[in-house]
């Protein structure tokens, strides 16, 4: 294999160590590392550190200057003078794509602030956006966005605390874009890398080009990772058309047993070029292991005649099995540390396509629904029915049916209502002893983008779960589900009088680790009064609201950066239901019997015939 040269990069960490195997996804913790003199594993590099190459706004006094963010001591720290228009600069030396960058904040930690990339020091571009920060060790990853240039800063613009800004180290990763070559190189190196689904922020397609990977082929360090699903991709963009003689996969254990490599010109419209034969399929398919036995493989596939194309990718058809524990076994994700393309052609100017950005023009409705009809507009609505539509989820207890005694209009309102009786449920996916109501506009009305609101009143009491939300339209479809499809949670309530959530799912960022918030009502409101539930819904992120006050932010690019892919820019569809009991009332309230998350007094409630949710309207409004 060519040598690697070194990049003239100040304080440039070009390898980031990313999370472990493909069967678990805690945060990533990177070291900052500059490739100085690689050594023999290929994904640590020795530590250069120069502080000279970093500046500030200002210091707090001539000890806490901006070198200390960068002198490779975790005691040292880099201190503001106080004020919240402060900031401090990073030159890197030279040009890179910028794959992240880590701030480990003391005490006196940004609230809000920006990171911002400048290839000349003067003009600069924010790639992350922090408007509620905690402090701690904070990664902002960069992809899917292009972030090239020479400098990065840190640009404060509100302290947390009355002190200045202080970071024990500012750290960043990336490398120098292989650029067009007239001679047999590896173009794929710090190039922008694509995929379908990945586990988490931390091990996104970007990964795979980051020149790194472990000479064990298991340790933990720099990969892609894919979720649990064995139709999925990862590829990068040479940046030209180039002739391509070979491709070196390093994987890590959750390998494909089985899979195509594809080349293509305009990333759509696929090629492909090579795939193992059966007898090579088969001898991966018998190297079952345990996780912790399993270590990973380097495939160099010699293409038997060169192809030509800009874009290259793998495309896993079967995964690689394990014991779990044995005799028994189960798939993982694919896994990959590097993806190196090697032929001629190529160009440094590659670059990652602008994110979508919100369009101008007002709002118009194009949904709306005030239930002043005899009963349900079936034009409108989907009724959802257990065992049919769907099956059973979360651990609720009820089973959703078709009946004016779950699902009615009654004085200008849509009734959501429980109800009780031992036994006497037969569905096709089992008996019940709670019926209840959950409606839907799949089919009827799916749409991207637009504010959606709903006037509401709300049972209270333990483990009653009435909710407002959005699915994506493809969770049914077996390539992507759920959390892949997006999940889109404008209100739930579990039973408490003062409260609501809204929050957002999906890949790595799910069921109990979505990104989501609390609200309490202003000036003593409570659930089981009229309230308005919404969401604004952009390219660029979700605000929610509860009586048009602002309850949570959520931007596409901190989502992207800090947890994982966003998947909320193709269509959704709106559903109103009211579960009982199940894992969300459960966590809080911690009941267990006579049904999980649902204690007697509410089940005596129900059986009274007392639990209902009342919407009073639905309205969708877009842009058009």
């Amino acid at each position: 294999m060519p040598s690697r040269t070194t990049l003239a990069a100040t304080t440039a960490a070009l390898i980031a160590l990313a999370a472990p195997m493909a069967f678990a996804a805690p945060v990533p913790k990177p070291a900052a590392v500059r490739a100085a003199a690689w050594d023999t594993d290929r994904a640590a590099a020795a530590y250069t550190a120069n502080p000279g190459a970093v500046t500030a706004s200002g210091s707090e006094n001539a000890a806490s200057g901006p070198g200390a963010a960068a002198d490779g001591d975790g005691t040292t720290r880099w201190s503001s003078d106080f004020t919240d228009n402060a900031w401090i600069r990073v030159d890197l030396g030279s040009v890179i794509r910028v794959g992240s960058v880590t701030l480990d904040w003391e005490a006196a930690y940004g609230k809000k602030y920006v990171l911002e990339v400048s290839r000349n020091g003067t003009d600069w571009t924010t790639f992350y956006t922090e408007d509620d920060g905690t402090g701690g060790s904070v990664t902002a990853h960069t992809y899917p966005q292009e972030v090239t240039g020479r400098y990065v800063r840190m640009r404060g613009i509100q302290r947390a605390t009355p002190w200045g800004y202080s970071l024990f180290s500012f750290k960043v990763y990336g490398g120098e874009p292989a650029p067009a070559s007239t001679t047999r190189t590896n173009l794929a190196l710090n190039h922008p890398a694509y995929g379908d689904f990945y586990q988490h922020a931390g091990n996104s397609p970007a990964f795979v080009t980051d020149g790194g990977w472990p000479a064990d082929l298991k340790a933990d360090r720099s990969r892609w990772s894919s979720d649990w699903n064995a139709n999925r991709w990862v590829g990068v963009d040479l940046g030209a058309t180039s002739r391509i003689e070979t491709v070196d996969l390093y994987w890590e254990a959750a390998y494909a047993v089985d899979y195509r490599i594809q080349v293509s010109d305009d990333n759509r419209t696929w090629r492909t070029v090579y795939q193992p034969s059966a007898s090579e399929v088969a001898a991966r398919r018998a190297d079952v292991k345990s996780p912790g036995d399993a270590v990973g493989r380097h495939d160099t596939v010699q293409l038997p005649t060169p192809a030509t194309g800009r874009y290259v990718r793998m495309l896993g058809v079967e995964r690689r099995s394990f014991y779990n524990p044995a005799p028994a076994t189960a798939q993982f994700g694919y896994s990959l540390y590097e993806f190196q393309v090697w032929g001629t052609g190529g160009s440094a100017n590659a670059a990652y396509p602008a994110l979508p950005k919100n369009p101008g023009g007002a709002y118009t409705t194009t949904f709306f629904d005030d239930f002043t009809g005899s009963g349900l507009d079936r034009n409108k609505w989907r009724v959802v029915r257990t065992g049919t539509e769907m099956n059973p989820v979360n651990g609720e207890s009820q089973a959703y049916v078709d009946s004016a005694d779950n699902i009615r209009t009654e004085n200008g309102s849509l009734i959501l209502q429980s109800k009780y009786c031992k036994g006497c449920t037969q569905t096709p996916a089992g008996t019940f002893d709670f019926t209840s109501g959950r409606i839907d506009t799949n089919t009827k009305f799916d749409f991207t983008y637009g504010k959606v609101s709903a006037r509401m009143k709300l049972p209270v009491g333990d483990g009653f779960w009435p909710a407002f939300w959005m699915l994506g339209s493809d969770v049914d479809n077996p390539d992507v589900s759920w959390p892949g499809s997006g999940e889109t949670d404008i209100m739930e309530n579990i039973g408490y009088g003062d409260w609501t959530s809204s929050a957002l799912h999906g890949p790595g960022y799910s069921a109990d680790g979505n990104i989501g918030k609390q609200q309490t009502y202003a000036n003593g409101g409570r659930a089981d009064q009229w309230h308005t539930y919404g969401v604004e819904w952009t390219p660029e992120g979700m605000t929610f609201t509860v009586d048009d006050r602002v309850v949570q932010t959520t931007s596409r690019s901190k989502l992207e950066s800090t947890r994982g892919k966003w998947v909320f820019d193709h269509n959704q569809y709106v559903i109103l239901n009211l579960a009982l009991g199940g894992a969300y009332p459960a966590g809080w309230n911690k009941v267990t019997s006579p049904y999980w998350g649902l204690p007697q007094s509410s089940v005596d409630r129900v059986a009274q015939g007392g639990v209902r949710a009342e919407i009073d309207w639905v309205r969708v409004e877009q842009k058009k």
